[in-house]
């Protein structure tokens, strides 16, 4: 297994990404850590698009841990059904509700102990709130993540935590949110199962565009079908995506 690429690197290829996605963010509607930490629950083996489209009920009926707390599951399940594995979902957040209440009064704690200890919360779910509503640098690493953080070259390895830590090890705190939410964005848009090689700012510093060697005769925009379609023969294993516990 090939070492990932030094700090200088990753930062150099971030910088190109960034330029690509200027305004990557979560895509999870909220206005509180608590509904970011309820959505982002909720997001787990679905999308934030399809989350954002129950949210709104959900928070109008439950605004704040208090009254999350005092759910009756199936009313909860009623409103987040689309979202699918509802009955555990609505399970976890009315539990974590009633952790909030009982352990810190009713608020979202800004620690990743205290998050990860609330039930359906692991470190991505953590990371996603820490940085996003609560100001605190977080890294949350999901499978895009995983996954072109490997192409790139910028970490090796399918273990969420470790990935989490080697990047956060070559960027300064203030980048490690964005680099992430950089990084989801560039797995959706570009850097899919079946990569848009031909579409990435950052194609001629990958380690996974340039191993394709002679298959690459042509400048990657003129010859992106083909570029593609050679992605898709040499490197197949990358089309499996790691599902890290949210």
């Amino acid at each position: 297994m090939p070492d990932p690429l030094p700090a200088r690197a990753t930062r150099a290829i971030l910088d190109r990404l960034e330029g690509q996605h200027p305004n990557a963010d979560t895509e999870l509607v909220y206005r509180t850590a608590f509904e970011l930490l309820i959505a982002t629950i909720l997001s787990a083996q679905s999308t934030d698009a399809r989350v954002n489209q129950v949210t709104p009920a959900l928070f109008a009926r439950y605004p704040d841990a208090d009254h999350l707390s005092e759910a009756r599951p199936a009313e909860v399940e009623r409103l987040i059904v689309s979202t699918g594995f509802f009955r555990q979902k609505a399970k976890s957040i009315i539990n974590t509700a009633r952790l909030l209440v009982e352990r810190h009064d009713g608020e979202v704690p800004a620690e990743m102990e205290k998050l990860t200890a609330l039930s359906g919360v692991g470190r991505k779910t953590a990371n996603v709130v820490l940085g996003h509503a609560l100001g605190i640098p977080g890294l949350p690493v999901d499978r895009h993540v995983l996954r072109v953080a490997n192409r790139l070259g910028i970490a090796v390895g399918d273990d969420p935590v470790a990935v989490e830590a080697e990047l956060c090890a070559k960027l300064p705190k203030d980048r490690w949110t964005r680099a992430s939410d950089t990084l989801i964005l560039h797995g959706r848009r570009v850097c899919r199962p079946t990569p848009a090689c031909d579409r990435c700012a950052a194609n001629t510093l990958c380690r996974y565009f340039n191993s394709l060697g002679a298959t690459r005769t042509a400048p990657a925009r003129a010859k992106g079908p083909a570029v593609r379609k050679a992605v898709t023969r040499t490197v197949g294993a990358t089309k499996k995506s790691v599902r890290p516990r949210r």
